[in-house]
């Protein structure tokens, strides 16, 4: 698409729409810090395993790197400083051994429910900013 084709209302729409975004994330950093000495990336890792994860398994360190958008090794390194902190399980497949599979462990469950609390809030706080820009650049 070339930039001509945009109208001052699509930048208007896009800054918006990104101000609100910076926001939010500003206030998820802050506040992960503040109440779990996380990182984003880490209670993002522990929110995708509550989404996403089977009771029995969990998910792959692969299927967990595609959902937080960091690379394998990264995704190693988060689940790695997790574990440590007994807030997940790491375990390898029996059948294929080169697969490790992560799961929630009950102290993990707890925190990611008290941060996601935190975060739908906020969400809710800022969702007719959000919902407004998106409307706009819709048109």
């Amino acid at each position: 698409m070339r930039s001509s084709l945009l109208t001052r209302q699509d930048y208007y729409s896009m800054a918006c729409l990104r101000y609100a975004l910076r926001k939010f994330l500003r206030f998820s950093k802050d506040f992960v810090r503040a109440n779990a000495k996380l990182t984003p990336e880490q209670y993002e890792a522990l929110l995708v395993l509550k989404a996403f994860s089977t009771d029995y398994e969990g998910l792959t360190v692969g299927q967990l790197s595609e959902r937080v958008q960091v690379k394998h090794h990264t995704a190693v390194s988060l689940t790695d400083k997790l574990a440590a902190r007994k807030l997940l399980t790491k375990r390898r497949a029996h059948s294929d051994r080169r697969y490790v599979y992560v799961k929630l462990t009950p102290a993990g469950t707890k925190l990611v429910a008290s941060l996601a609390a935190g975060h739908r809030r906020e969400i809710r706080k800022h969702a007719p900013e959000i919902m407004e820009a998106l409307a706009k650049l819709k048109k």
